[in-house]
């Protein structure tokens, strides 16, 4: 209560609280909390970002970084940084997420796949971190942890099976090859239909603080084969052949294969589920979200599906199918209840 009552305070250097009414907005994955102001019918987003739990220098500094290479993006108005405090534009309601049912999707999508590969052209900046090995690695980690160990108990098999071992660490190994294997981009990281907006008919980003270096194929990943909206596979087709053009004109890739191109967005977007189901469940588990439950089993088809087609990876397919998902189903059952 303590900090709301610094949050009103905050606000009230910069606005009239007694004529200004807050609303809570639904927050996010992270610690992060929204409020929607209004004032003198204008609309401003406040946040709460609590420099105890979140680092906010990237979340400021890579505002400027983007805004200045032509980003729309949410404009800081004011900040109190010791705090952790922030009045922001208001960029609206809409979401993707939220014209996902529209006749002009696929337009939508190759939109957004035109603006990812501009934003993979930003140039580096000291607070974009490296995609490497290690992190690679760490982000597969939340798999075994969060999903495998802690939310439907494998461990023990898994430490105690050697033929487990080798297929998951044989399987890791492929996965992260793959990824370092491609050009390295600026990459937003969580470029799906829930951190992208249609302001007033242009395409806004948010959640924009985690961008780091890596692999070029990961953000058409997230928004093409999106943890919360499944593409129907004819669409799917068409933007990934659409987006393998685009990379080819912004010379974002060469010498390569559509196949090849293909090979690198199907293994990409594995390492990337498999992490996806990991951060679910420790949403539930550590911070007590329960929102995301549901977006762990459609994950785990993403899995089954992508690495059933290549012979390196169909034991992945087969575990996840046949040991990991009963599990999970039985786990999703008891919490329920």
């Amino acid at each position: 209560m303590t900090r709301f009552k610094n949050l009103q305070q905050f606000i009230n250097t910069h606005f009239n609280t007694q004529v200004a009414t807050l609303t809570a907005i639904t927050a996010d994955a992270s610690f992060r909390r929204y409020y929607r102001l209004n004032y003198a019918n204008e609309r401003f987003i406040v946040m709460d970002s609590d420099p105890q739990k979140v680092n906010n220098t990237p979340y400021i500094l890579l505002n400027n970084v983007f805004t200045e290479h032509g980003f729309l993006l949410p404009h800081i108005i004011a900040s109190d940084e010791t705090q952790g405090f922030f009045i922001l534009s208001d960029l609206g309601c809409t979401h993707l997420a939220d014209m996902l049912d529209d006749v002009n999707r696929v337009t939508y999508y190759q939109q957004l796949i035109t603006l990812s590969a501009q934003w993979a052209k930003t140039p580096v900046s000291p607070y974009m971190q490296a995609y490497n090995k290690d992190f690679i690695t760490f982000e597969l980690d939340i798999f075994k942890q969060w999903l495998v160990n802690d939310f439907i108990d494998l461990e023990s098999t898994l430490e105690s099976n050697t033929q487990l071992q080798t297929m998951w660490q044989a399987s890791c190994k492929l996965l992260t090859e793959v990824m370092l294997v491609q050009p390295t981009v600026t990459m937003h990281r969580d470029y799906h239909s829930r951190n992208i907006m249609n302001s007033d008919g242009q395409w806004a980003i948010i959640d924009y603080q985690d961008t780091v270096r890596g692999p070029l194929c990961y953000d058409l990943v997230s928004l093409l084969r999106d943890c919360y909206f499944k593409l129907p596979k004819d669409e799917l087709t068409t933007l990934l052949e659409f987006g393998y053009g685009e990379f080819t004109r912004q010379n974002l890739v060469a010498n390569t294969s559509f196949n090849e191109f293909k090979y690198w967005f199907d293994l990409t977007g594995l390492q990337r589920h498999l992490k996806a189901a990991g951060i679910f469940c420790r949403l539930y588990l550590r911070d007590g979200k329960a929102g995301y439950l549901d977006n762990i089993l459609p994950t785990l088809d993403y899995i089954i599906e992508v690495a059933a087609n290549y012979p390196e990876l169909k034991a992945l397919s087969d575990w996840t199918k046949n040991s990991i998902v009963p599990k999970v189903i039985e786990k999703l059952a008891k919490e329920r209840k």
